[in-house]
């Protein structure tokens, strides 16, 4: 079988245990919905997450060698590694269905373009405890909302597909990746304030205490699941794009590639709902410098932690 120049083969698999759809289920999902996922990934360094038959899912950013030459690509320097990684420009619906056909479920895009050196959104990801229900989550995210609007900044909001939130606030092309992680810390920083007994910038997961963590580390060269990608979580969840008001009546398992379309109709709630481009708020920037970076001070503190357990 083909469809728009790809070869589909194996369509009746179960695309993951737990999933309740078949590989025809998401090629027919990413077909139906390349006009709202495309433009999110367009131009956007691309990681997937691959689930081969029989085999444990896979985080894929280097293109294999047999990727089609028609897939735009573009090249990285990976610090990590010291290697250039070519990454996959997912800009029309063949590329798409290709990574389809190819078992990638999840779809992470780069929080920049390519070529680029400046973040287009600051990004608040929001992940409840361990047992917590989603209704905490969403409270911790009204308090990054008031934050947000304190500081005159738009912002969109959506299922991450998993357990969780992520707001999106969208900005101008000449904001440093330096000021949008300070304002992302900054912006925790300030929500955790609000009401400390329900959200917490705690990076270390002991120390969150049963709170909704308030990752400040989306920034940079990070990624995060675009709006509409499906997820690898019993039954096919998508990242889903909400207004505020109705987030209370909700759960992220509510949207599934096989039901997501019945809840779309013919809209695009991601493209309607975000704002247009913003500067970010300078008392933000300011403050988010003075705040140490998570990663960096959960790395100190738990080497100082290892140390006061040795014995004397």
């Amino acid at each position: 079988m083909e469809r728009h120049g790809v070869t589909l083969t194996n369509l009746e698999q179960e695309i993951f245990p737990e999933a309740g759809a078949t590989k025809r289920d998401l090629i027919d999902y990413l077909d139906a919905m390349s006009d709202r996922i495309l433009p999110v990934l367009t131009d956007r360094p691309l990681t997937v997450t691959r689930v081969l038959r029989g085999q444990d899912a896979f985080v894929q950013k280097n293109l294999p060698k047999y990727t089609p030459d028609w897939v735009e690509r573009t090249s990285v320097w990976a610090e990590a590694s010291h290697r250039e990684v070519s990454y996959a420009l997912c800009n029309d619906i063949r590329t798409l269905l290709w990574f389809g056909n190819q078992r990638a479920i999840e779809y992470h895009p780069a929080l920049m373009l390519a070529g680029s050196h400046h973040p287009t959104h600051l990004i608040m990801d929001l992940d409840p405890p361990e047992g917590g229900a989603f209704t905490q989550v969403v409270d911790a995210a009204q308090l990054v909302r008031r934050v947000l609007d304190d500081a005159g900044l738009g912002h969109a909001v959506k299922t991450s597909g998993s357990k969780g939130l992520h707001i999106f606030v969208p900005l101008t092309d000449d904001v440093p990746i330096e000021d949008v992680a300070a304002a992302t810390r900054a912006t925790a920083a300030r929500a955790e304030r609000l009401d400390p007994s329900i959200a917490t910038t705690a990076f270390i997961r002991d120390d969150r205490h049963g709170k909704v963590f308030l990752d400040s580390t989306r920034a940079g060269g990070a990624t995060v699941a675009a709006a509409y990608s499906p997820r690898i979580r019993p039954g096919a969840p998508i990242s889903f794009p909400l207004s505020w008001s109705d987030l209370d009546g909700v759960t992220p398992a509510d949207f599934t590639i096989k039901n997501a379309l019945d809840h779309l109709a013919d809209r695009d709630p991601w493209s309607d709902l975000m704002p247009p481009p913003q500067p970010l708020d300078k008392s933000l920037v300011e403050e988010g410098h003075t705040i140490p970076i998570a990663r960096v001070a959960a790395m100190h503190e738990g080497k100082r932690r290892k140390n006061q357990k040795k014995p004397a």
